[in-house]
């Protein structure tokens, strides 16, 4: 079973987390946040994420899932990244969190497409024709 470690602002991971496991049903298991704070140490975070990498990792892989591509916690996630055992996705959403969840038990390489594609297929417009709020 793939890890997954959200690497993002604050507790924006913590709260993807809560709203997956409502989804889902369950808290799923080897899955964890780490928040970056303004205050933090962008190195000092990372020795944790590495800790937390570790034991997500039970021999197929962690999936890194980062809230905004370029800033701080996206930057440390690239730093754990390392080609077919830890790989890293930037732009993290609850239907990319949902969508890797559901398929963790693919290889990494099939959870990175998956995770990219849910995220990817979550951001469309509403509109009065496809919502049925009403």
């Amino acid at each position: 079973m793939i890890g997954i470690l959200l690497l993002t602002h604050e507790d924006l991971g913590e709260h993807l987390i809560r709203c997956a496991s409502h989804v889902v049903g369950m808290k799923p298991p080897q899955l964890m946040a780490l928040g970056v704070f303004v205050q933090d140490d962008p190195d000092a975070v990372l020795v944790k994420a590495r800790d937390m990498v570790q034991q997500l990792d039970s021999g197929d892989g962690v999936l890194v899932l980062s809230d905004m591509f370029g800033a701080t916690p996206c930057n440390i996630a690239c730093r754990l990244a390392q080609p077919g055992k830890v790989e890293c996705l930037a732009g993290a959403n609850l239907p990319m969190l949902v969508r890797v969840l559901t398929y963790r038990n693919e290889p990494l390489a099939a959870v990175i497409e998956k995770g990219l594609s849910g995220g990817q297929r979550g951001v469309v417009q509403i509109n009065a024709e496809s919502s049925h709020a009403n």
